[in-house]
């Protein structure tokens, strides 16, 4: 707001992460439900994985958004404006899809890429031929991919006290215990059942099911992945109809605010 006035006040602070080849307005609903409660909201745009700007390989480096994330609380931690306005004690962070399971990462997750890679060659490879960016597949035998994935460095952010991750991507690349044996965090996991681009099942679902004291919500029936998405104008929806045309059973209205309300009250509880 131009010439706005900042609080006098600490506030919490919630980072946000977009889908892949989203951006950051793609959830602005969930960023404005979050900064009506009382919140500071951060919501970046992943270099290279957004709908206006698109490096293929950036699409398959799964260890770059974390990064990320952790980059951007560091240098509002360091604004001299901002920092000062942020409850350092008070740092939650959501995500949706690719931005889901940034959050899993940051809460300490270890992702096994080989077995994620061998997935999506096999019999993954549907979920890798994603609408945003057709033929990633092909880019999975990169030699500069293959080298980049064997020194990740440690993604967990500790400073990060509270995650809620949407329709989380990469589950498949879970498959032990001791991958998620560093989680202390609050995780609350949402999923939706007819969900055909991260399927619960090997997704949502397999992530609570792995990790023991993560909280867990699917929505049921016909709700599909990209009912997360803004909503749009008729316009819009002819122009796209796979991420803005629902099954005519949900609201994706209605959807949004059931989720605003989850993820308001669990930041609520967790950073109190």
């Amino acid at each position: 707001m131009r010439n706005g006035k900042l609080p006098a006040s600490k506030l919490p602070l919630i980072l946000l992460s977009h889908g892949t080849g989203g951006g950051r307005l793609t959830l602005e609903w969930l960023a404005q439900a979050l900064a009506n409660s009382g919140c500071i909201v951060a919501a970046v745009d992943h270099y290279g994985n957004t709908y206006e700007y698109k490096i293929p390989l950036e699409f398959v480096k799964p260890w770059e958004r974390p990064l990320d994330i952790s980059f951007a609380l560091t240098s509002l931690l360091n604004n001299p404006e901002v920092g000062p306005l942020i409850d350092q004690q008070k740092i939650g962070a959501t995500g949706f899809s690719f931005g889901g399971y940034t959050m899993i990462a940051l809460a300490g997750a270890k992702l096994d890429f080989e077995q994620a890679r061998n997935y999506y060659k096999t019999i993954g490879r549907k979920e890798l031929e994603i609408p945003e960016f057709p033929g990633l597949v092909k880019l999975l035998d990169d030699s500069s991919l293959i080298a980049g994935s064997k020194h990740v460095p440690p993604l967990k952010d500790k400073r990060i006290k509270a995650f809620f991750s949407i329709s989380p991507a990469l589950g498949f690349g879970f498959i032990r215990k001791e991958q998620v044996a560093d989680i202390k965090g609050a995780l609350y996991i949402v999923g939706s059942q007819s969900d055909s681009i991260a399927p619960v099942k090997t997704n949502a679902r397999h992530y609570h099911q792995l990790i023991s004291k993560s909280k867990y919500t699917e929505l049921p029936g016909k709700v599909g992945h990209y009912v997360m998405l803004g909503e749009a104008i008729d316009a819009v929806k002819k122009e796209a109809p796979i991420y803005f045309t629902d099954d005519p059973s949900v609201n994706r209205h209605t959807i949004h605010l059931q989720v605003d309300s989850l993820a308001v009250a669990f930041f609520r509880k967790e950073l109190k």
